[in-house]
């Protein structure tokens, strides 16, 4: 039957079919024909830090002024999460995460007050990097060496105050072998878009220097292993437990090299890590306060492309790791990945921040101002490289008087007594009339302890030679630059000087042949191999750090005494600072026995 107002629905079938066959074919194009699907990606950003080194505004304590440098960089956990934030909110729905790579709770006259002055471990008060490290945010952070520096009841206690998790895999108990701190954390991560969760693992390695750097905290306490080792055990386990990335939160540099020696696992192994460990994606690493934006390291094992990235010091750049990821068969697979760095003079300083530590950071202020002497005259450490100077003799006169005392009347208080100093700071100095307490501490950084070993006359040769090392050989008549006197691959701190006998260095011989004179004091005698001294020392130095020759041995004397307090305290009960109670030039630079003039 059909319709009185048209065709029934069988005819119009029909009629469109005889239609279709009369019609020509058209052939698909080829772009047509195999034009594939682009796979959906998805984004994840990693930011890190290292190195903060106490630092929370962005403040010089030893100027009591706002920081600056030549290059107007600036410091500070404020500022870091400030551009964290910004980033966070360019980003917002997308997953981003925040690492740390150590040496958070040491540095500063901040961190030094409440490690010293009212330890933490005292009044139970909340760190104030633990303030700051909360409001940003962290996923994880990773040990450093110097948060060994206060021994662990103090290290213990920050962690607990920390809002995430503290990393050191190859820090283990020294009588079970098991990990000390956490080893790792797998994180899952919404990427958004429905997809599954990103399964993030991050492994965290501390430097094994730390079992000479910090020996009295953690000597049969903590053993330290290798780090490369260490890696190659973790990651495997991490990827087995679900990971789909790995990365690695290092507080070692990336140059194979060590300051100690080789008695302990390597200092500095992160491209060796990259390059011998498959199973990695990217290492953020630290330690060695080097601006590295991007570098790739090629596993060798796998042909995968390591990024690796490290940003500087004390919060003045902050590293953007950006990957590119993709599902393929029910896996997540990278499929770019690079780095960026961002500068933290671009932005300001978090409010939230600044107020969570304002009250620590106003006391802080107000002790480093205190005054405990009236300096004669002004004391700069600028020349103290390659000049003897009065300042770096300050150091010198108290550690002596400190160790004589100690040991008069014992067994070896007929032994002369000698004492090791380095320029630490070139921008120290104490002015002419008041010495506040930021003068001292900007002369003397670290919290070093002193202590004191007996050593030969042969050792102390080869102690100087070992530090001579530290200058370029420049032959007679060569012209000679302080600013480019040393070998940038020996560290001002790496340079020691000693009082208590009297030597040249000559820069123009080579490394081991440079100490031409080294005589007694007064009589110009030269120094025996056979003659024994004892020699005053820091416990950083006397541990093995910078792998000077002859110091590592039992000490003598070792009363846990701060050297910078030790300064203050001396300071403080002369009333008055005067080069003519301790500067005795003893040291100089020559060529063939001529000193070395620098302009005036």
């Amino acid at each position: 039957m059909t319709s009185p107002s048209g065709p029934s629905r069988r005819q119009l079938l029909v009629a469109a079919a005889t239609a279709a066959a009369a019609a020509p074919l058209v052939a698909a194009t080829p772009a047509q024909a195999h034009r594939p699907t682009k796979p959906r990606s998805w984004d994840l950003t990693v930011l890190g830090t290292s190195d903060t080194h106490g630092n929370v505004y962005n403040w010089d304590y030893y100027r009591d002024a706002e920081y600056d440098d030549s290059a107007h960089n600036d410091i500070g956990v404020a500022k870091l999460t400030t551009l964290v934030n910004q980033i966070r909110r360019e980003r917002r729905g997308k997953a981003t995460l925040v690492l740390d790579a150590g040496d958070t709770i040491q540095g500063t006259s901040l961190a030094t007050y409440y490690a010293k002055q009212e330890p933490i471990t005292s009044t139970r008060e909340k760190h104030p990097m633990a303030r700051a490290m909360n409001i940003l945010d962290y996923d994880a952070v990773t040990l450093g060496n110097h948060e060994f520096n206060y021994g662990l009841p103090l290290l213990d206690l920050w962690i607990r105050q920390l809002g995430f998790p503290a990393l050191a895999a190859n820090a283990v108990n020294a009588r079970t072998g098991k990990p000390a701190f956490t080893p790792y954390v797998i994180k899952k991560v919404d990427l958004g878009g429905g997809a599954p969760a990103l399964r993030v693992g991050i492994l965290g390695l501390t430097n094994p220097g730390t079992a000479i750097w910090d020996k009295g905290n953690v000597e049969g306490k903590l053993r330290f292993e290798d780090m490369i080792a260490t890696a190659a055990k973790w990651v495997p386990v991490m990827r087995q437990r679900g990971a789909d990335i790995v990365l690695i939160s290092a507080h070692g540099g990336d140059n194979g090299t060590s300051s100690y020696g080789p008695e302990l696992p390597n200092e500095n192994p992160v491209a060796l890590i990259a390059q011998q460990v498959p199973g990695i994606d990217a290492i953020l690493f630290g330690h060695a306060h080097s601006e590295v934006v991007e570098r790739f390291v090629t596993n060798t094992a796998t042909g995968v492309q390591v990024l690796t990235s490290e940003p500087s010091r004390w919060g003045q750049r902050l590293t953007r790791m950006d990957f590119t990821l993709t599902r393929e068969r029910n896996h997540w697979k990278i499929t770019s990945k690079r780095a960026s760095m961002l500068n933290s003079n671009t932005v300001v300083e978090d409010p939230k921040v600044l107020a969570a530590v304002r009250a620590q950071h106003n006391k802080t202020v107000a002790y480093v101002n205190q005054v405990v002497a009236t300096s004669a005259v002004e004391l700069p450490a600028t020349e103290s490289r390659y000049r003897d100077t009065p300042i770096l003799d300050y150091i010198n006169k108290v550690q002596t008087d400190v160790v004589t005392a100690a040991l008069a009347g014992g067994t070896y208080g007929s032994l002369p007594v000698l004492s090791i100093a380095a320029p630490f700071s070139r921008t120290a100095v104490f002015p002419a009339g008041d010495v506040k307490i930021k003068d001292v501490a900007g002369l003397y950084i670290y919290d070093n302890t002193l202590e004191a070993v007996v050593i030969s006359g042969a050792e102390v040769k080869a102690y100087l030679e070992f530090s001579a090392k530290y200058f370029r050989t420049l032959g007679p008549g060569a012209p000679v630059d302080p600013a480019t006197l040393n070998d940038p691959s020996v560290p001002d701190y790496n340079y020691d000087t000693i009082s208590g006998v009297d030597y040249d260095i000559d820069i123009s011989r080579p490394v081991g042949q440079r100490i031409t004179r080294l005589v007694h004091p007064g009589t110009g005698t030269p120094v025996a191999d056979g003659d024994q001294f004892v020699i005053a020392v820091n416990n950083y130095r006397r541990s093995g750090g910078g792998n000077f020759p002859g110091i590592v041995k039992t000490q003598i004397y070792n009363q846990q005494q701060e050297i910078r307090q030790l300064l203050i305290d001396w300071a403080q009960a002369k009333g008055t600072i005067d080069p003519a109670d301790f500067f005795v030039p003893n040291w100089r630079l020559v060529r063939e026995g001529v000193p070395v003039e620098f302009p005036s």
